[in-house]
């Protein structure tokens, strides 16, 4: 649905984060006579109605029967479509959008295409993905645009003088269903792997992986780029795409430490600022990627030597105290804290790990722990007690320490004193959203920072991001 489609309907705004902010911009730019209902908790209406000079009627009470009178929702991403209220409003005929979903409609063409447009998806490592792919872009001379999930908004990049040439777009499992609901079909679509994950948002493990799956089953892009090594991937059918495979021997892929394209090695890894093999291995992904786009991918490789990692990312701090502290703030899912340790194997490790429970399953990331375990383990949060009753029997056994923290500053303090004089890593992986104790992952890190001793506002920004 393009913006100018919902001129003379009943339109309503549901949330007021920088989403919901960047929302009421541009409509109210673009349709100043819009009457716009905000839906939103009574201890933001009052900021919401003075910020908008009173362009917005403002709702803290958001009903199923409320939501159903009006024809077009523009909800932010972090609110579920499967919510009761949503679902009630649905079937009443509301239409439930987000700022992505408007914004594809806005770029493509008149056949429906998003040309020159990468989207990336996946459980752990699209946001690293999706800058890595910018940042060899603009070194091949290309004026391009970093935007989504990793951190602006859609719609705030809305229409950008001059234009890039090229979109390197980060779209979360929140956000993938939006493209295939636009109509649009992006160029390319990256596709890195599939874990269980956000199912408070999403209802079940089964509907998680079929909205993430929705950008390539249901955007239709003209080449999908997937990971070989991922089962949910290797099970597609795409009658409508090309599917281009990394982690694959035929084409892109590791070898050690080496890049590879098919028979060709291209690319030392070794001595990279790409933080974890992981990272490494979605390099690949990158290269397949930038073929698909016509760029000379060969050539390119080793541009990522200039690449600036990424914060809340594997991001080594530094050193304090005899001990190197690492912030993978960004870590949800245990998949992810089981690659962070991966990082660092070898090393005296102290991991930190829990936080909002949302009922994920933590008993792989048990048994990893009876022979891979860090020296030390520091549960916290909310599934902080979950996730230590299915470590204590291997603690008992002696595999490595186990420690209950009532929360993150209370972490660091028994990191510190289980690591003692022979030093080691802390090592922030929470394997969870931060929820509850904090406003969102960026918070998180920087409190962890500040902990350990360093300066929150020198590890924050995102290098790239925006359109340059």
């Amino acid at each position: 649905m393009r913006i100018s489609q919902l001129e003379g309907k009943r339109v309503a705004l549901w949330g007021w984060g920088r989403e919901g902010r960047a929302a009421f911009a541009v409509l109210h730019e673009r349709l100043p006579q819009l009457p716009l209902t905000l839906f939103c908790p009574a201890a933001e209406a009052d900021g919401a109605h003075a910020e908008t000079g009173g362009a917005l009627q403002v709702e803290t009470e958001v009903t199923g029967e409320a939501l159903s009178r009006f024809d077009v929702v523009v909800k932010s991403p972090g609110i579920s479509p499967y919510k009761p209220e949503a679902q009630q409003a649905t079937a009443q005929g509301t239409q439930f959008i987000g700022g992505t979903s408007l914004w594809f409609s806005e770029h493509a063409d008149a056949d429906g295409n998003l040309p020159n447009t990468a989207c990336v998806t996946g459980t752990k490592g699209k946001s690293t993905t999706t800058s890595l792919l910018a940042h060899l872009l603009r070194v091949a001379g290309h004026r391009t645009g970093l935007v989504g999930n990793i951190g602006l908004p859609l719609l705030e990049v809305l229409d950008p003088q001059p234009a890039p040439e090229y979109w390197a777009v980060e779209l979360s499992s929140y956000q993938t269903g939006e493209v295939a609901r636009s109509g649009t079909r992006p160029d390319v679509a990256i596709v890195l792997n599939i874990f269980p994950e956000h199912l408070d948002w999403h209802g079940s493990e089964q509907r998680y992986i079929d909205d993430k799956l929705s950008l390539v089953t249901g955007g239709h892009p003209r080449v999908a780029v997937l990971n070989a090594a991922d089962e949910h991937l290797r099970a597609l059918h795409l009658p409508h795409s090309q599917i281009v495979w990394f982690n694959q021997p035929e084409g892109w892929h590791m070898v050690g430490e080496v890049v590879h394209r098919g028979t060709q090695a291209v690319f030392d890894t070794s001595n990279t600022p790409l933080p974890g093999r992981h990272n490494r291995g979605n390099l690949c992904a990158v290269l397949a990627a930038l073929e698909a786009l016509g760029l000379d991918a060969v050539a390119l490789a080793p541009a990522v030597q200039s690449f600036r990692p990424l914060p809340n990312r594997l991001q080594l701090l530094g050193e304090r105290d005899g001990l190197r502290w690492v912030n993978d703030s960004i870590s949800t899912t245990p998949h992810a804290s089981l690659a962070a340790l991966d990082c660092f194997a070898g090393q005296r490790i102290a991991l930190l790990v829990g936080g909002h429970d949302r009922g994920v399953d933590w008993h792989d990331f048990a048994e990893h722990m009876r022979d891979n375990a860090p020296v030390e383990i520091v549960t916290m949060g909310s599934n902080g007690p979950r996730i230590h009753a299915l470590l204590q029997p291997l603690a008992d056994e002696g595999r490595f320490g186990l420690h209950a923290a009532g929360d993150l500053p209370h972490a660091l303090e028994l990191a510190r004193a289980a690591l003692g004089a022979q030093g080691g890593v802390v090592l922030l992986s929470p394997g969870a959203p931060s929820f509850g104790a904090y406003k969102d992952y960026v918070a998180r890190g920087r409190h962890f920072a500040e902990l350990a001793g360093f300066d929150p506002d020198s590890i924050s920004a995102i290098p790239g991001l925006g359109v340059g």
